[in-house]
């Protein structure tokens, strides 16, 4: 009996040994045992933050005075701020805003300087790009805090009595794009992004390695088609799957959720299109490096995460570190993101939506470089 049993715990010791031995030896669990830990670490530890600070803040200067400059110093010195540019155009800090340089504008009116020394309570704009909810609300405390600290030192002598009772300065916020501050019209078009990375990405990579584990890939190869067009056999189905998801989630964000759509349809389309071809074209790249199908999960998920934590749909993107920024900048999730808030809530045209079209079609055409490349030298 004891002998019995001496030798299944020997067996199951060997099973464990070979299980281990199985697991050292392969890149795809040690990477999820070990990388996949570290990253969200990192992520989470440094990267994300719900606080965010330093934002890109512009100050349009109708009134060049003292308190004027105050006010500007004020906004200057507080965390909460970077104060990028001061203009002095009417409908320039508009624009800024608008196309996302800036996240808030102040408006400093003309003769704020008599009115504030008439104890007219002369008011102050502020515009906040609303599309994005989190970003704004600690912010806007900021704004206020410091335009009353700045005005409160320069009302001294026999200005003093202007800084008692009530405010002598009222500011007005106005939150533009989401002026109710409704969460899901931010997070609706976020996740357009979100569900076509994780469907093309994924769809793509293990439909190829499929191929490859069952054999039929070597019949593929036995057929005049060559790579570009196996490539482009391959796409085409999983481009009918996204067009049908974004057909889904903005007929859902339409008539369920009330998200506002502003800028032209065409423009959306063509937008949607680059990132799910983006997609695809890396999806196949990773079916390239992988192994079997499980390898090609692994891959996807190692690069879908960084795409929802850094894009700006969880959290707040300027929130971030600039190291997080740069990272966020190289992954195609975040300009999409840009392009259907900018398109939906605000209303871009081609010349605002170029500049992250732009880096798309860059991105599409090194993924898509990288997916031949790799995949001649995988059949040679």
């Amino acid at each position: 009996m004891m002998k019995a049993r001496a030798r299944s715990f020997a067996r199951i010791g060997a099973m464990i040994f070979k299980e281990v031995r199985q697991a050292v030896r392969d890149p795809g669990t040690m990477a999820m045992m070990l990388a996949m830990p570290i990253m969200q670490l990192l992520l989470f530890g440094f990267a994300i933050n719900t606080d965010p600070r330093h934002l890109p803040l512009a100050i349009e200067a109708n009134d060049n005075s003292a308190y004027s400059r105050s006010i500007t110093a004020a906004l200057t010195n507080t965390s909460y701020f970077e104060v990028v540019q001061v203009v002095t155009r009417p409908g320039e800090g508009e624009q800024l805003v608008a196309s996302g340089k800036v996240q808030f504008l102040v408006t400093i009116p003309p003769d704020f300087e008599r009115d504030l020394v008439r104890g007219a309570h002369p008011q102050l704009l502020v515009t906040a790009d609303a599309t994005d909810p989190s970003a704004t609300g600690p912010a806007l405390n900021a704004i206020s805090q410091a335009v009353m600290s700045a005005v409160g030192r320069d009302l001294i002598g026999p200005l003093a009595g202007r800084g008692q009772g009530p405010p002598p300065v009222d500011v007005v916020v106005h939150r533009s794009y989401n002026p109710e501050g409704i969460t899901s019209h931010a997070t609706v078009p976020g996740l357009l992004a979100v569900i076509l990375m994780m469907t093309m990405v994924m769809q793509t990579a293990m439909s190829v390695t499929r191929e490859v584990e069952s054999g039929t890939m070597e019949n593929l190869l036995a057929t005049p088609l060559r790579p570009v067009e196996v490539m482009i056999g391959k796409i085409v189905p999983n481009l009918v799957i996204g067009v049908v998801q974004t057909t889904v989630v903005l007929a859902f964000a339409a008539f369920v959720f009330r998200v506002p759509f502003f800028g032209p349809v065409w423009l959306m389309a063509t937008a949607t299109l680059l990132f799910i071809a983006v997609n695809l074209a890396i999806g196949f790249t990773f079916s390239t490096f992988a192994g079997n199908q499980i390898q090609a999960m692994q891959m996807s998920f190692f690069y879908m995460m960084p795409n929802i934590l850094l894009s700006g749909f969880a959290f707040p993107f300027r929130g971030m570190p600039g190291w997080a920024q740069t990272l966020a900048y190289c992954l195609p999730s975040t300009h999409f993101i840009k392009l259907v808030r900018g398109i939906m809530l605000k209303g871009w045209d081609l010349s605002l939506a170029l500049q992250p079209m732009s880096v798309l079609f860059a991105m599409l055409l090194g993924a898509a470089f990288v997916a031949v490349r790799r995949y001649q030298d995988t059949i040679a």
